[in-house]
């Protein structure tokens, strides 16, 4: 599983009440352009092309839980499978996760996979949510 990696801005727009982890929606758009810390919103980012399974904007992280043990807080979402049909989905490296809720398209961390994904048509990628972990906490 690729590692998360958080941006900058996202513990500090959790401090500025950007984000309600329990109620907003949140997305995975994939990205072929590393994404660099310093990036803050969806518009800092350049998504792959829309088409064959992919939709401008990425797919929907499902919410599962934000809930704590013992003081360490634990967000959980389910993975998010993109299926290329009928034809191949743009080759990507990354997938990001963002706040769709505000307009902006506030960023919250990425995966990098290490090298190019060619998703060919009839075929899966799953980003893998940790569903157990989560994937992140706070403490």
């Amino acid at each position: 599983m690729a590692a998360f990696n958080k941006f900058n801005i996202f513990m500090g727009d959790l401090g500025n009440k950007v984000h309600n982890l329990s109620a907003d929606a949140f997305k995975i758009l994939l990205t072929d352009v590393a994404p660099v810390a310093t990036n803050t919103v969806k518009a800092n980012l350049t998504e792959i092309a829309a088409g064959n399974g992919y939709t401008a904007g990425g797919a929907a992280a499902t919410f599962v839980s934000f809930s704590q043990t013992a003081g360490v807080w634990k967000f959980v979402l389910q993975p998010v499978v993109f299926t290329a049909n009928p034809a191949a989905i743009a080759q990507f490296r990354y997938a990001a996760l963002y706040n769709s809720t505000p307009g902006t398209g506030p960023l919250v961390g990425w995966w990098d996979y290490g090298a190019e994904v060619n998703l060919t048509a009839g075929n899966s990628f799953t980003v893998q949510l940790d569903t157990t972990n989560g994937v992140f906490t706070l403490t």
